[in-house]
């Protein structure tokens, strides 16, 4: 079942705000991944496992005919279809969306049919792109983010607070996806309060926010610790396993092991631990498969101790 946590009744009005705003043409991938009715539905297996999606739209010039989910294909794989064409394999009744519909929209029908991605159409009823869970929680994210600190640089300054050590500790359960992202917006409110730089507290909240997730998504549960000092924020990311098999790996972008409802949930893009090592001065880690792993990095925060720019 593909979820995306919030709805239209009772989110947030800055949220829903953004809901409503937005059409769908604005979060809907246009870059479109097609087949053609002719095409075998291991040759489909293969652009899934290439792109690293869940459902292909079946195609005769724009006009969409139907389309292969991850269903259709397993289905297929257990009958011995995976030589057939599409065409005797794939979805015909498909649910669809139109462009200029509100974001509201997608986000109700996927709530009433479980769908993890919706075919878009336009005036004409071309094809024109294709909308999933993922890119509506991706885009919002992103919208949250560029109206917060709008926001945060209309409040006055005010004096900083003491700039003195500080040491906060916070749990993570696995999959707690209501609660992920609660230690990272804790620390960027403390490092607010010492009037730290916005690019550096990016920097911090960027690698504190990877951690976390980390740990909710592949984690059997861990612990976040941040260290405040005058000059530095470590953050600890310490869990209780399984561990990483392959640490070379699991550094390189892209690389993931999360599961197709992890992906459809937004996570799991293989970007975690590279971003948190892009973002820090000084970065650890040590894992023991079937064990545990801890990360640990430092962030200086004040400019003259940057190794070089962030962003």
């Amino acid at each position: 079942m593909h979820v995306i946590p919030l709805n239209t009744d009772n989110s947030p009005s800055v949220i829903l705000e953004m809901i409503f705003r937005l059409k769908i043409k604005n979060v809907m991938t246009k870059d479109v991944k097609t087949a053609e009715r002719n095409s075998s539905m291991r040759h489909i297996q293969e652009i899934m496992k290439q792109e690293r999606i869940t459902g292909v739209p079946i195609v005769e010039g724009s006009r969409l005919m139907g389309i292969v989910s991850m269903e259709d294909l397993l289905s297929a794989m257990e009958q011995g279809k995976i030589e057939e064409s599409a065409r005797h394999n794939m979805t015909r009744n498909v649910i669809v969306l139109e462009e200029d519909m509100p974001l509201s929209f997608a986000i109700n029908y996927m709530d009433k049919y479980h769908y993890g991605r919706f075919p878009v159409l336009n005036i004409h009823k071309k094809l024109v792109g294709i909308i999933t869970s993922r890119d509506i929680v991706n885009h919002l994210l992103l919208e949250m983010n560029t109206e917060m600190t709008r926001l945060e640089e209309l409040i006055p300054k005010t004096k900083a607070e003491n700039d003195g050590p500080v040491k906060m500790n916070f749990m993570c359960h696995r999959f707690d996806f209501e609660n992920a992202g609660r230690a990272s917006t804790e620390i960027k409110k403390a490092l607010k309060k010492r009037q730290i730089d916005r690019k550096i507290i990016r920097r911090i909240a960027v690698a504190s926010y990877e951690l976390e997730i980390n740990q909710v998504v592949h984690s059997k549960g861990g612990r976040m610790k941040f260290d405040l000092n005058s000059d530095s924020v470590k953050i600890t990311a310490a869990d209780n396993g399984p561990g990483i098999e392959n640490v070379e790996k699991a550094l390189t972008e892209g690389f993931s092991t999360a599961n197709d409802w992890i992906r459809s949930l937004g996570f799991g893009a293989g970007m975690g631990l590279p971003n948190v090592m892009r973002v820090s001065d000084e970065f650890n880690i040590e894992s023991i498969a079937g064990e545990g792993t801890v990360v640990s990095c430092l962030i200086y925060t004040h400019p003259e101790k940057e190794k070089g720019e962030k962003e």
